[in-house]
């Protein structure tokens, strides 16, 4: 088997998220966006010693689980892959893929359950469109990429995960520029105008913005764009029309600087009985009703938050965080996009919220500034996880319990293992489908540390071992570690001895005895003494 062989094949399952496994000659061989059940045709474009990956070419038989897909574009635009599965057969699949990636990974837990989003068809509430053609030097296109194409453009004349109102805003703008010959950015000569169009729409009040995103290279009419817009029949209301100027060579939407044609630069969404202000660049969870099961989970799972601390880590516009600060004491959130952070500070004025604190910043930096130890941790980072440096020092805050949320999960369950390493252990775990339609998937899980004091009974003679069984509550070098961390105090076997006996704990009849019977012995002082007791405190030895 070497590179550019071509090969058929049965697909034997899918792993996350979308690799299909096929069998050939004894080798495990992935086909990227191969259905567990076809039988395939592919070419073999990657093979290193441990991993041997193929191009999908044909499908030659269907699987027997496949029906036909609602979407027209299916097969060839990249956005969704399961559309061709009933609901039910996807978040089956979603379901079965995390479990394997938890049991691939030596972890050991149980998925409680996988939650449905309340609609499958129209759920997206902001969509990122990019300008492009179909082919090479083809006409203007507006869309998604095609499947497997870095460059090529599908125009989507009928998205079904979007607002019917997309599909006809999609429309009205490409025709626009289409009539006034206008260029799109070209990736490799970095020549042209139009780049993405991103529209944001509010579930519950219809209320949509529009941004236009483009180079500086040539000259928008900006009215004439605006009236064209507007005179658009859709259900919903354009409440903002705007123009963000970008000539950054990277193929991603930001802004060097957005000028608001028409309306205002935000809207509002809501969530349970709190108003959120979405602006241009701001986070928002992309489905809303199904972003409300998901924090219904969060809840649960974060459980009693009266009178306690909590910090809620890649707070976004802080939409965890007010939906937790009612009942809690304070609540700290960490964002590092800084429009965001403006955006949580206004949702909490307007929710009444006067308990939470927005800082703009990376998690990794913050934290470092964050001296209160919190009560409770939530985290909901970005799709590659937690930075491994911000992960030790979320450690090392020591709480008994937090929450992740993770809309990925091979990097959820990298961070997991850390997290086991650190004495933490995955107490419940749940699975919230927000993207039906795609292979994406949140997980919701509780961490619970493991304290020392957590054993189990076992018969031990306790004279051979010269211990007693408060003593192997923790070790001398663990109580060290303990003072020294929590009170930047190095204290000595010795000390430690003595302090246990004044305690009442029985040591090792010779432990830490002087040698001769007139020996001087150092005495542990008191601030030493005070902070030893300390740590048998929290160890429940005393």
């Amino acid at each position: 088997m070497k590179k550019g062989d071509i090969f058929e094949g049965k697909v034997i399952r899918t792993e996350f998220p979308n690799k299909g496994i096929i069998d050939i000659e004894g080798q495990k061989v992935i086909v990227k966006n191969a259905l567990e059940g076809q039988v395939v045709r592919f070419s073999i474009n990657k093979k290193k010693r441990d991993k041997i990956e193929g191009r999908l070419l044909e499908v030659i038989e269907p699987s027997p689980i496949e029906q036909p897909a609602a979407c027209k574009h299916f097969g060839i635009c990249g956005g969704c892959r399961y559309q061709n599965l009933s609901y039910e057969q996807q978040l089956d699949l979603k379901k079965r893929q995390v479990e394997e990636l938890i049991e691939k990974n030596g972890l050991s837990f149980a998925i409680e359950n996988i939650y449905g989003s309340p609609i499958t068809e129209g759920y997206r509430n902001k969509m990122e469109f990019t300008f492009g053609d179909e082919e090479k030097d083809g006409p203007l296109a507006l869309g998604m990429h095609k499947k497997n194409s870095f460059y090529d453009i599908v125009t989507l004349e009928d998205c079904r995960i979007v607002d019917p109102d997309f599909n006809v805003l999609l429309q009205a703008i490409l025709k626009y520029f289409k009539e006034k010959g206008e260029t799109y950015f070209h990736k490799i000569r970095h020549e042209g105008f139009l780049r993405h169009l991103v529209i944001r729409r509010s579930v519950k009040t219809g209320d949509i913005l529009i941004n236009l995103v483009t180079t500086t290279q040539s000259r928008l009419d900006e009215s004439e764009f605006v009236n064209m817009i507007l005179s658009q029949k859709i259900d919903g209301k354009v409440v903002g029309i705007l123009h963000t100027l970008n000539d950054n060579l990277a193929d991603v939407v930001q802004s060097d600087e957005t000028k608001t044609l028409y309306g205002q630069d935000y809207f509002y969404e809501y969530l349970y009985n709190m108003r959120f202000k979405i602006s241009p660049f701001s986070f928002f969870q992309t489905n809303t009703l199904g972003a409300e099961v998901l924090y219904d989970q969060v809840r649960e799972y974060v459980g009693e938050t009266k009178d306690k601390l909590v910090y809620d880590l890649y707070t976004g516009t802080g939409t965890i965080a007010q939906m937790l600060a009612p009942v809690a004491s304070k609540v700290v959130g960490v964002e590092i996009v800084e429009e965001a952070v403006e955006a949580a500070k206004k949702n909490a004025v307007d929710n009444h919220l006067d308990n939470c604190e927005f800082i703009a910043g990376d998690v990794l930096k913050v934290v470092d500034n964050l001296t209160q130890k919190p009560d409770i941790l939530v985290l909901d980072p970005p799709r590659d996880g937690i930075h491994p440096k911000a992960l030790r020092k979320i450690i090392n805050f020591n709480v008994d319990e937090m929450v992740y949320v993770s809309c990925k999960p091979t990097s959820l369950m990298r961070d997991l293992l850390v997290f086991r390493e650190a004495g933490y252990e995955v107490k419940r775990c749940c699975l919230v489908d927000m993207f039906p339609g795609t292979v994406h998937v949140e997980t919701v899980v509780l961490l619970s540390q493991q304290k020392p004091d957590d054993t189990i009974e076992i018969d031990l003679d306790l004279d051979e071992l010269d211990a007693t069984s408060a003593e192997l509550k923790a070790t001398y070098q663990e109580i060290k570690d303990y003072v020294l961390k929590e009170f930047g105090l190095k204290v000595s076997s010795l000390y430690i001895s003595q302090v246990k006996r004044k305690c009442g704990i029985e040591v090792g009849e010779n432990y830490n005895l002087p040698k001769t019977e007139n020996a001087r012995v150092p005495q542990c002082p008191k601030e030493k003494e005070d902070a030893i007791k300390a740590a048998l405190k929290y160890y429940a030895m005393i």
